[in-house]
């Protein structure tokens, strides 16, 4: 059973930057699509950035030339740097594991942009 925790959420003002952090364990991670989702409130869940085992990255286009992914297979992690944070990037944010036809989630952390 593959585990995902996230960390590096909390509070920042626009224009700030954050780090956030996805621990995984449970199984060969290296095999895995990693990425971020975000829910904000009353907002369906969305896509923030995948990457895929070759590399490939896609993102979202409100986060694009903002925020980017990346991963280390030996420690078996996943990142994701958000620059240039706007009010609207608040929400929670969930990483994301995936291999053949399953999915797995991490539990959240919150990235709140104000001043």
């Amino acid at each position: 059973q593959v585990q995902l925790v996230e960390s590096g959420g909390g509070l920042v003002q626009p224009g700030g930057s954050l780090r956030l952090s996805c621990a995984a364990s449970g199984g060969t991670f290296s095999r895995y699509a990693m990425g971020w989702f975000r829910q904000a409130p009353k907002k369906e869940r969305e896509l923030v950035a995948t990457m895929t085992v070759d590399g490939t990255i896609d993102y979202g286009n409100s986060v694009k030339g903002r925020f980017t992914i990346s991963r280390d297979n030996d420690k078996e992690m996943v990142y994701l740097q958000m620059n240039s944070l706007k009010p609207e990037d608040t929400a929670v944010y969930y990483c994301y594991a995936h291999h053949l036809w399953r999915d797995w989630w991490g539990q959240g952390t919150q990235v709140t942009v104000s001043s």
